[in-house]
């Protein structure tokens, strides 16, 4: 085993030993108590198509959100984008991009970013609560290195270290998180020709979201005070409370179904132990015609509550989701170079869905 897969294997392990009892147990007492939850949003088209079942077979740029291991399978250069429309409705808007690119034969380094959009908030104040005429722009943007490595034709893993800021116009906070995963690709049963076997199923486990606290800090803590003895004026500053972060971990897999030359389906599944919220299953279904065609169903279920309070509450896009790919050639036949548009809808309790819509292109 060469240094860099032992200190590969090394980091998984360390991360899989902070807090375990934190990391492995879904906790709904502890509901609303994390902060930076914009980590827990699907921003790609494509794996939201899925409803988030696709941990163990998440490949491309695009995989540094539900495994980053994923990133691995970048055949050399490839680019992503996905606009979504976050609880249409709201006017909230969210832009994701990533990069991966293939360096020698089994490295890939990527980066990732994902940025949500309010639009321009009034500033509004006690004397003036129908707004000062004044506007500014919250913001929420995570900025993500990745790195993954095949270390034989089974077993990719990856990392992928993520810059977390957040703020308004007087108050900001700015965090780091890692993600870790792991996609073990194995076969089982005889392929048609006798000679070897298929590697039609797919593990994958991956921790999300692992890091310190983060504090918000700015203007926005201050408040002018006169000291009764002196009457000496003073500018106080609160200091808030540090925030988790939403920690997760996916533990998934996936089987692949040939029909015949031109037709496949892929059958996925995803289990998410959450935090601060309520465990997850998701599960997804794919047919996928030569490459070209791909239409994705999925269905996103939490697990029971035990309170009786929290029994019939759900997130907000609990439910199936559905998607399609279209993936066209530019290259010769054999070439892997491609231009693919991705869409999928998650279809929600309250709002009016929510929609992606992206692009990818490989080279």
């Amino acid at each position: 085993m060469t240094k860099t897969n032992k200190l590969f294997i090394i980091t998984f392990l360390a991360l899989s030993a902070i807090h375990p009892a934190r990391l492995f147990a879904g906790n709904e007492d502890r509901a609303g108590q994390a902060g930076a939850t914009e980590l827990l949003i699907n921003p790609w088209a494509r794996s939201a198509g899925w409803g988030g079942a696709n941990a163990a077979n998440s490949i491309g740029a695009e995989a540094a959100f539900m495994n980053v291991a994923g990133i691995a399978f970048t055949d050399k250069t490839e680019f992503a984008f996905t606009n979504t429309s976050w609880l249409k409705g709201t006017d909230v808007s969210i832009n994701s991009f990533a990069l991966s690119q293939k360096m020698g034969e089994s490295s890939v380094f990527g980066i990732n970013m994902m940025s949500v959009g309010f639009g321009d908030v009034p500033v509004t104040t006690t004397d003036l609560p129908e707004g000062t005429g004044a506007r500014f722009s919250p913001r929420l943007m995570n900025l993500g290195l990745a790195y993954s490595k095949a270390f034989s034709s089974s077993i990719y893993g990856g990392l992928n270290v993520k810059i977390i800021s957040e703020g308004i116009s007087n108050a900001s906070a700015q965090g780091i998180a890692l993600d870790a995963g792991i996609q073990y690709v194995t076969g089982l049963g005889v392929a048609k020709d006798g000679k070897k076997n298929t590697k039609n199923f797919r593990f994958g486990i991956a921790l999300k979201n692992v890091g310190p606290p983060i504090r918000y800090t700015g203007d926005g803590l201050s408040f002018k005070g006169t000291v009764l003895a002196t009457g000496t004026n003073l500018t106080v500053e609160h200091r808030a409370e540090r925030f988790e972060l939403p920690s997760l971990v996916n533990i998934g897999a996936a089987y692949d179904y040939k029909v015949n030359e031109p037709l496949s389906f892929t059958f996925a599944g995803t289990f998410t132990s959450n935090s601060f919220s309520r465990d997850a299953f998701q599960f997804g279904v794919q047919a996928d015609y030569m490459k070209y065609f791909m239409l994705r169903f999925g269905y996103n279920q939490e697990a029971k509550s035990k309170s009786q309070y929290f029994a019939d509450l759900q997130h907000a896009y609990s439910g199936p989701t559905a998607g399609f790919s279209i993936n066209l050639p530019l290259g010769k036949d054999g070439s892997s170079r491609s231009f693919a548009i991705d869409y999928s809808v998650r279809f929600t309790n309250v709002f009016d869905n929510v929609h992606s819509i992206g692009a990818r292109i490989n080279l």
